[in-house]
């Protein structure tokens, strides 16, 4: 997918696009169809919370920006049913946007440590895809709840950004550093903290062995 393809993936207001013609912010990513069956479709553990955490500072400021975004109110758990279809839509969302977006530091982007936002510009940080990977799945109807930022320490200890998919198969990983949707166990992440399923603003605790990094704009 050309970077351009980026607005094929997002339905956002014309205030936010500029430049970009009607017919194009209208664009609906295309609907997958089932390609998988039952029987080869991951089956992985529940990363378990063990406390609560601080939330993380760039998710407060973003809220602060996007109160829309934030401004939810509290629900029941929920996991997505995962089935061939459930499976070909969360690997095609992190294929599409992995490719259509240009890896870019909150520094060069933003001359700012850690900033997190919509890569509305087609260009951003792990947290970035993060956001807008949670934000196309619940354009295409999968439940809020089930999408949780998370905060991870990567191999080379450096903090990082993945979606976590909650599923009835257990906990799957979204991440722009590679193109293979994985259970959380097979990611080689050290796993910090995550949003609340019930609360997208409350914080919890995964590992308590794990210091929380500064930022999580490493990559």
């Amino acid at each position: 997918m050309e970077k351009k393809n980026i607005w094929g993936l997002m339905v956002f207001t014309a205030s936010v696009m500029v430049g970009i013609p009607a017919e194009a912010q209208v664009q609906q990513m295309p609907r997958v169809k089932p390609a998988v069956s039952v029987a080869r479709l991951p089956e992985t553990t529940n990363a378990l919370p063990v406390g609560d955490a601080r939330p993380v500072w760039g998710w407060v400021d973003f809220c602060r920006r996007y109160s829309g975004s934030c401004e939810v109110p509290k629900a029941q758990a929920r996991d997505v049913r995962l089935d061939g279809g459930t499976w070909a839509v969360i690997n095609e969302v992190n294929r599409s946007i992995n490719a259509a977006i240009e890896p870019l530091t909150d520094q060069e982007h933003w001359k700012a440590a850690d900033r997190w936002d919509y890569p509305t510009d087609g260009k951003g940080d792990c947290e970035d895809y993060v956001l807008l990977k949670r934000k196309v799945l619940m354009e295409r109807g999968f439940p809020r709840q089930a999408l949780l930022v998370t905060v991870v320490v990567d191999q080379h200890g450096d903090g990082h950004a993945v979606l976590t998919v909650k599923t009835d198969h257990g906990d799957l990983v979204l991440d722009n550093m590679r193109d293979d949707v994985l259970a959380w166990v097979r990611t080689g992440y050290r796993f910090v903290k995550r949003q609340s399923q019930e609360d997208p603003n409350r914080w919890v605790a995964l590992d308590d062995g794990v210091a929380a990094p500064a930022m999580v704009s490493a990559h």
